[in-house]
């Protein structure tokens, strides 16, 4: 529906599409407009969070199914499933923390463009970034890749759920298939156990570098608030 702003001389027009959500459109004759840009800049941040949450859990669908198989391989009698359980667990979760750090990019970028329309507008019509941040998980806060423990939220709650999820089965396929693999020799036993330890000790180094100290976050913020 049309509607003028007041103060602007120009008109906006908002409309909504299935994958990238609600968008303004502005427009002014002769004129390349700033504020169309970002609208337009900021439909294409919110198609990218719902995205990336549907990544997000296309992946833990596709770690969760593929461990289950593995236990059912290895029940069945093939132990040596048990031993690709763990790198399955330590796939599932970079991949989904890979999700989350463009789901915190998207939405830092659109906090940023709905602080730039709603002053353009003279008056706080965006708030998306403010819900997001009270129901959801704070931007710029300590937290667990997107788990909060101030505020907490059931989407904290989630992050931790499947977090713990992928512990305990990491280390219950461990601990069949170390059996399994002892009976093939101790070269065989080193050689699995330190590459699984580089990999996930270096997962976790860089994960807690990035999103709990923050430092990802970080890197945003020195652009976005310059």
């Amino acid at each position: 529906m049309p509607q003028t702003w007041p103060n602007s001389g120009y008109c906006s027009t908002l409309s909504a599409t299935a994958d990238s959500g609600p968008v303004i459109f502005v427009e002014m004759e002769g004129q390349l407009d700033p504020t169309r840009i970002a609208a337009q800049q900021l439909g294409r941040m919110r198609g990218m969070t719902r995205y990336y949450h549907e990544r997000f859990f296309s992946d833990i669908r596709t770690s969760t199914f593929g461990s289950i198989v593995l236990f059912l391989v290895g029940w069945w009698g093939i132990g040596e499933a048990f031993l690709l359980i763990p790198v399955v667990a330590l796939v599932g979760a970079t991949m989904t923390a890979f999700d989350a750090s463009y789901l915190i990019f998207a939405r830092h970028y659109a906090t940023k463009l709905e602080q730039d329309l709603n002053e353009a507008m003279g008056q706080e019509v965006l708030v998306a970034a403010r819900l997001e941040d009270s129901y959801l998980f704070p931007l710029n806060e300590t937290k667990l890749v997107t788990a909060s423990f101030s505020p907490f939220s059931w989407f904290s709650y989630m992050t931790l759920f499947f977090t713990a999820l992928g512990i305990i089965t990491f280390g219950f396929g461990l601990a069949l298939g170390l059996p399994v693999l002892t009976d093939h020799g101790s070269i065989w036993l080193a050689w699995y156990l330190t590459l699984l330890a580089v990999m996930t000790w270096s997962a976790l180094f860089v994960g807690w570098w990035w999103f709990v100290s923050g430092a990802g976050e970080k890197r945003l913020s020195e652009i976005l608030q310059a």
